[in-house]
């Protein structure tokens, strides 16, 4: 058998394995999209209850609708869920909210408050409050399904965590 015999036999039988491997990588990409951006069919209180168990509330506080409404300019009544919680302390960033929208028209409102919110904090304490402001910078937002999630916090990739592993 020549060189060009053996190449020609299985240069094909290469690439089709290589269509299988890109096949299943792009259908594995897919299915991890779909778990990553679907919402979850879990209720709010579900979500909320497991959020709130995993904060530190030596440093936060549940807050009442009226805070949601004055510091996001939201009303809660609108949204099917909303759990605010802040610090007490007129000198920290640290805040955690979890929203669930009534439907899709909703989420970039709720995000765009939660932009304005993270700008006039960072206003608020820029040139004295270098610490704070490094935690609004580093603050996490998340948008699965009708979920949204922020928390400006120094344990918010822990908080997202336990946010994302309770959908």
């Amino acid at each position: 058998m020549s060189r060009r015999d053996f190449r020609g036999e299985s240069g094909p039988v290469v690439i089709r394995i290589m269509k299988y491997v890109i096949l299943l990588l792009i259908l594995a990409f897919i299915v991890l999209l779909l778990l990553y951006a679907s919402g979850s069919s879990k209720p709010f209180q579900e979500v909320e209850a497991a959020v709130s168990q995993a904060l530190d509330k030596s440093e936060l506080t549940e807050q009442e609708p009226s805070s949601f409404k004055r510091n996001f300019g939201l009303n809660a009544a609108d949204y099917s869920g909303v759990m605010y919680y802040s610090s007490e302390a007129a000198i920290s960033a640290e805040e955690v909210l979890l929203v669930r929208v009534n439907s899709e028209d909703q989420i970039q409102e709720v995000r765009d408050a939660i932009e304005e919110r993270i700008q006039s904090k960072k206003e608020d304490f820029d040139g004295y409050a270098p610490e704070e402001v490094k935690l609004l910078e580093d603050a996490r937002q998340s948008v699965r399904g009708k979920y949204i999630f922020f928390a400006a916090s120094s344990k918010a990739d822990e908080y997202l965590d336990v946010f994302n592993r309770n959908l």
